[in-house]
């Protein structure tokens, strides 16, 4: 990253992505597949076709609980497939108790499945681990997009408590999403929410997959305070990574500022930030046509 200017060059790249999904419907109505990964049986699914995507959700966040519309769009350029952890949503096993493990797994994941070189899009929690695979496993990782998630190390900015709070419900409603992870003082945000909301819970089910426990909570920060104590030195090898890299955030995010980010600009080689108005944690669900152009623009530029 040269200098906060260089932010904007993406937005000249990005242009317009014409075309429509071969059915518009096709993330919403995408089958579960399912796959035996070191003797877990492991939900995913696929559209689309072209160059490998895999997407690892947030905490909490299952095969269901991606924007439809935002996968859709994806699927234009590249095969997009979302996966839930072991343990997770359909997915079943016991979750990884070690950061990296789960970098194993993804990439297991993968060679299960026959993809052997990969981009890997990780959002909130998922980019955490999004994070750990491409410096684990750099022969395999073509890209990674990270949204709305922390860079390695101490020094973050505090978490918002009031969005932590509504994190830890066992049963988030619509109210809770505008707080979580869109900009709640924004009437295009609030509107975009609900649009959101409306296309994710289209598909019957998803609720009771959500994880709801404090066991499992527990399970995620675990991962998430391992990460951030680095041990492991991520950061610095950040700093050290040829794989191309778009970080995404949002401009009102309460659990992950994008200033966590700022720190680093200049440092990693092959990085780019890019930060979009009126949204929170959750950019790509905010603005989910104008993301998967952002991100097809970015994929296919480097």
């Amino acid at each position: 990253m040269k200098s906060i200017a260089s932010m904007t060059c993406l937005l000249l790249l990005a242009g317009g992505v014409s075309g429509q999904p071969t059915a518009q419907k096709a993330a919403a109505g995408a089958p579960t597949k399912y796959v035996e990964v070191e003797g877990n049986r492991i939900g995913y699914r696929v559209i689309g076709s072209g160059t490998p995507l895999i997407m690892l959700t947030r905490f909490r966040g299952t095969l269901d609980t991606w924007d439809p519309l935002f996968l859709n769009r994806l699927a234009l350029t590249h095969r997009v497939i979302t996966v839930d952890y072991p343990g997770v949503g359909y997915s079943t096993g016991t979750f990884p108790t070690e950061i990296g493990q789960v970098a194993a797994f993804v990439n297991g994941f993968a060679t299960r499945i026959g993809v052997r070189r990969y981009a890997v899009l990780g959002w909130s929690w998922g980019g955490i681990i999004a994070q750990t695979v491409l410096l684990a496993y750099p022969e395999s990782v073509s890209h990674g997009v990270l949204v709305g998630t922390a860079p390695p190390g101490p020094g973050q900015a505090e978490m918002d408590q009031a969005w932590l709070a509504s994190a830890l419900k066992p049963v988030n409603d619509l109210k809770d999403e505008e707080l979580l992870f869109f900009e709640p003082k924004s009437d295009s945000s609030r509107n975009a929410a609900r649009n959101s909301h409306e296309r994710i819970y289209a598909r019957p089910g998803v609720t009771p997959r959500i994880p709801a426990t404090e066991a499992q909570f527990q399970a995620y920060f675990k991962l998430a305070s391992e990460f951030k104590a680095d041990v492991a030195r991520r950061r610095e090898r950040l700093t050290e990574s040829q794989v191309p890299m778009l970080i995404l955030c949002g401009d009102n995010d309460p659990s992950v500022p994008a200033t966590n980010w700022y720190p680093l600009i200049g440092r990693i080689p092959r990085a780019q930030i890019l930060v979009l108005p009126q949204s929170g944690h959750g950019p790509q669900h905010q603005y989910p046509e104008l993301s998967a152009h952002y991100i097809g623009a970015f994929l296919k530029g480097w």
